[in-house]
């Protein structure tokens, strides 16, 4: 009892000295950006694994790295430094207390102009799409001239930030003080290789799942004639982070497999025992499946042909003529055939049917997305589909979440209109994406009942949907301005039953079963045009998935409908009494109050809001006066 007793006690006593060790590595680091949420681990967070805390490298005595911070400085853009250039990358691996991680270095430079006496710092954002984790950190500095001590630009590198293989993320960097309208950002979209990269494969992650694996697999076949049987021998080299394997050998119509255990091994072998007769082919694949600690059962397999032709007894000249015609009689009865079923009416029409052509996006367009915060899972929808629009797309998007810090200097209200009067100066589009979410919105405004989501008041910036919608439906039913916006849904998800009545005067599309004609209104561009069809290659509903951000956006659309089928009350399940505590609405009390202001009947707030832009139409009254004349 008393050795138990003793084990536990170092067991939580070592437990607690890691912790306390973990703590203090955090404080000692003051630009760690501890971003963890419920159900990740250490391991699979962004973190920076550099512990420099100044930059005196760069001869500037007053530049430190630190995390960032909530409040940011914004100046008019004439007092604003420009933004950075020549962004650059490095994939490598450090070391990380007792094992080697994968690691990215991000390196930017600073404009030989004016503005440097302006500038203050830089930010560097870096978002990992595949888990919508974050990492935000600060260069603080003051530049004394235009270019270093040697003459050559002002360069900085963030080092050490821990990637994991075949994710992608998003780098993007800002000079400080930031600009009160369209700051200049150095955006990058940074694609970590697989393990069988040289560069990461040393990893520890990487080692776990075999990358240095070395099988050395060889296969010995003999023919016992006798018997008619083969005997396959089969021998390898064991890995170090696999314990099991499995052996197969695969033919048409023909599978046969068998388990080994490697018990200390660094060799194994396995011998298969058939009848020549069971092969309907003399080819077969050879398969070794290893189970590695990190990829279990989805690890790399090496595979090897065997051919068993050779072994074969030989068939007789006769034979093999016969064969011969009889495999040219059944293709020349077949084009006949062919010729026969042919029309020489459906022929002439085939020569004249419209001709398929690639079509070459020649102009970056930019896109406003307003949408409702239905769910979690819908959220991560659009940021999906917002990252597809960029990676792949090349489009430029504006949203709420992805624009918080100016929303919250410039107000709802403002940040929309401004961006609407942007939109409607230039040839770029506002994209509504209906949902659950938006029908009950707009409802309420007609006079329904109010509605209050579970989603918005978890937002910082709280419901955007309705003073959007306050504020865009009037300019959408003018014929000027109406073809400024595009109206979609995601149809596995939502239903065209889910759009508000004052868009059905316009095309709906259905994503992602409509994404290309979608693009093409984005373009101002016809797909069907006199004699041809336009189409762009990776946009079609079969293909948008085959890109790392359209298959993201595939598994983001399919884990929502999912969740739909077992929770057939989910939206309700989202909706929010008024009635409710603040703490059991949202943690922070700010959110609150930003969710009810828009759901008041009182409409003197919203219009308090239109009446401080400079619009180009007057609006006296609020969404709820704008619905009942529609």
């Amino acid at each position: 009892m008393e050795c138990i007793i003793a084990l536990i006690y170092a067991f939580v006593f070592n437990a607690f000295s890691r912790v306390t060790w973990s703590f203090s590595r955090v404080i000692h680091v003051p630009f760690f950006c501890f971003c963890l949420t419920a159900g990740l681990t250490l391991t699979t967070s962004i973190r920076i694994l550099d512990k420099r805390e100044d930059c005196n490298p760069l001869d500037l005595k007053n530049c430190q790295i630190k995390n960032c911070s909530d409040e940011r400085i914004v100046k008019p853009r004439q007092n604003a430094p420009n933004g950075p250039e020549g962004g650059s990358h490095h994939v490598g691996v450090w070391m990380d207390e007792h094992e080697l991680v994968s690691v990215v270095n991000v390196t930017w430079a600073i404009k030989s102009d004016g503005n440097v006496n302006v500038l203050r710092g830089s930010q560097i954002d870096i978002l990992d799409e595949g888990t919508n984790q974050s990492l935000c950190v600060q260069f603080s500095y003051n530049l004394y001239s235009q270019q270093n001590s040697k003459y050559n630009k002002w360069t900085f590198s963030l080092d050490g930030v821990v990637v994991e293989p075949h994710h992608t993320y998003m780098v993007s960097i800002l000079n400080l003080p930031e600009a009160d309208y369209e700051p200049e950002r150095l955006r990058k979209t940074i694609t970590i290789p697989g393990c069988i990269d040289k560069r990461i494969q040393k990893a520890q992650m990487c080692l776990e799942n075999g990358s240095l694996w070395d099988h050395r697999m060889n296969a010995s076949v003999f023919l016992n004639k006798g018997l008619g049987k083969f005997f396959i021998i089969v021998l390898f080299e064991a890995a170090k982070y696999s314990e099991i394997y499995r052996v197969s050998i695969q033919s048409q119509g023909f599978s046969f497999s068998k388990n080994l255990s490697k018990e200390n091994k660094t060799s194994l072998n396995v011998t298969f025992e058939f009848g020549w007769w069971q092969l309907s082919q003399c080819q077969m694949l050879l398969l070794i499946q290893p189970f590695f600690v990190r990829c279990k059962n989805d690890c790399w397999s090496p595979k090897k042909n065997i051919d068993l032709c050779q072994y074969y007894p030989q068939r007789t000249l006769i034979i093999k003529a016969c064969l011969g015609l009889l495999v040219f009689g059944g293709f020349l009865a077949f084009l006949l055939w062919r010729a026969s079923q042919k029309d020489p009416v459906n022929t002439s029409l085939s020569s004249a049917k419209q001709q398929t052509e690639g079509f070459q996006v020649r102009e970056r367009r930019r896109l406003l997305v307003i949408y409702s915060l239905d769910h979690p899972l819908y959220k991560n929808i659009v940021l999906k589909l917002c990252a597809f629009l960029e990676t792949k797309c090349g489009t430029e998007v504006f949203l709420d979440l992805l624009d918080s810090t100016r929303l919250g200097v410039l107000g709802s209200i403002q940040w929309l209109d401004w961006h609407r009067k942007q939109i409607e100066s230039s040839k770029d589009k506002i994209l509504i994406l209906c949902s659950r979410g938006v029908q009950a919105k707009w409802k309420a405004m007609c006079g329904d009942k109010q509605v209050f989501l579970r989603e918005d008041a978890r937002s910082t910036v709280g419901d955007m949907l309705s003073p959007a919608l306050s504020l865009m439906v009037p300019h959408f039913i003018r014929s000027a301005s109406f073809e400024k916006y595009i109206v979609a849904y995601f149809d596995d998800v939502c239903s065209e039953e889910d759009v508000p009545s004052p868009f059905n005067i316009t095309l709906r599309y259905k994503l992602m079963k409509q994404f290309e004609e979608l693009f093409f209104r984005i373009l101002d561009t016809e797909k069907h045009e006199p004699g041809k069809v336009n189409h762009i290659d990776g946009l079609s509903e079969d293909k948008y998935h085959q890109c790392a951000s359209g298959r993201a956006l595939r598994d983001a659309i399919d884990t929502f409908h999912e969740y739909q089928l077992e929770h057939p009350q989910w939206f309700e399940d989202e909706l929010l009494e008024q009635s409710k505590s603040s703490p059991e609405i949202c943690d922070d009390a700010k959110t609150t109050i930003n969710l009810i202001k828009y759901r008041v009947d009182d409409s003197t707030q919203v219009t308090n809001h239109l009446n401080t832009q400079d619009t180009d139409s007057t609006v006296d009254t609020s969404g709820l006066y704008v619905a009942e004349e529609l």
